[in-house]
């Protein structure tokens, strides 16, 4: 009799569980249109302050790609770690309700995704619409792993003023000559202040006063009449 007892107990434990985890998981199927991205973590070489310099990337890019969505999207992000530490990515401004496991903060609302491995990242833009950004949420790595998130008015619904010419990210950052993880773990260890940026940069690219910097400065063509939005992130570590 006690046994029977336990087992109805134990069978009504697990069908509650079931119940309460259906009932907070999103929604399937609710027409919801689902965009695809594959993010690639691994290091190339990249030259600024006239010197060249190994840095961590996404798909080879600094700034990583944009990742662009309409509002009530749900964005697939499949992260390959190609480098050689531990990483995740947290989607900055973008609300995770019942799904904090896609946020990225490591070792706080999921495990770090190790050199070698994958892991997909499902995010819901339930109400978020206009600019935001996505960065690396592992060390300092977001110095230079970060990107744009693009999310424009569901399809059929309009800009709340004039549709613009042309959209344009503009990401502020900044570029150091040292490796930032080094940097890093000086810091801690000596609880000093982390060193300042060596440049500012916009769209990765130092300004025309920085060495060896006038040829490649980010620079953005107008034609007179028309109108540009620009879509202005502060991705920078110690600037405000």
């Amino acid at each position: 009799m006690a046994i029977s007892k336990m087992h109805l107990v134990w069978s009504l434990c697990v069908a509650f569980t079931f119940a309460v985890a259906a009932a907070a998981a999103p929604a399937q199927g609710s027409g919801r249109v689902r965009r695809h991205y594959d993010f690639f973590i691994r290091e190339a070489n990249y030259t600024r302050l006239c010197s060249e310099k190994n840095i961590l990337t996404v798909n080879g890019e600094f700034p990583g790609p944009t990742i662009f969505a309409r509002k009530g999207d749900v964005v697939l992000v499949n992260v390959h770690n190609q480098g050689h530490q531990n990483v995740t990515i947290h989607w900055h401004g973008v609300d995770q309700p019942r799904n904090p496991w896609s946020d990225g903060p490591a070792y706080i609302t999921q495990c770090p995704i190790q050199p070698g491995n994958t892991f997909t990242y499902r995010i819901i833009f339930s109400e978020e619409e206009g600019t935001l950004w996505w960065h690396a949420h592992s060390d300092f790595d977001r110095a230079t792993v970060h990107g744009a998130i693009v999310i424009h008015p569901r399809s059929g619904a309009a800009y709340p003023f004039p549709k613009p010419h042309r959209e344009v990210p503009i990401i502020l950052g900044e570029w150091w000559n040292r490796d930032v993880g080094q940097m890093l773990a000086e810091a801690l260890s000596s609880g000093g202040d982390f060193q300042p940026s060596d440049a500012n940069t916009i769209n990765g690219q130092p300004g025309d006063l920085f060495p060896c910097s006038s040829d490649t400065t980010f620079k953005l063509p107008v034609e007179h009449g028309k109108t540009y939005m620009l879509r202005i992130i502060n991705a920078a570590l110690t600037n405000e």
